[in-house]
């Protein structure tokens, strides 16, 4: 994975604590980053397939699981 230099503006007091605690910023809001794109994708992908996921939950409360006959348990 390539790296890419990018500029954030941070609260000056976070800033500096995050220094004194010796904590990797960069590494930081990469996390994090990655994790609200993480979460806005499957948001949006939800969004997305929100009709279809109702119309198979309909069809399922309708004519209940497929090979339903055939479970052992």
């Amino acid at each position: 994975m390539s790296r890419i230099k990018v500029n954030l503006t941070l609260d000056a007091e976070v800033a500096e604590m995050a220094r004194a605690l010796g904590l990797n910023m960069s590494r930081l809001a990469e996390k994090a980053i990655a994790e609200a794109t993480k979460a806005e994708r499957n948001r949006l992908w939800r969004e997305e397939n929100r009709a279809a996921n109702a119309a198979y939950a309909e069809e399922l409360a309708r004519e209940g699981l497929p090979l339903a006959a055939f479970r052992t348990f």
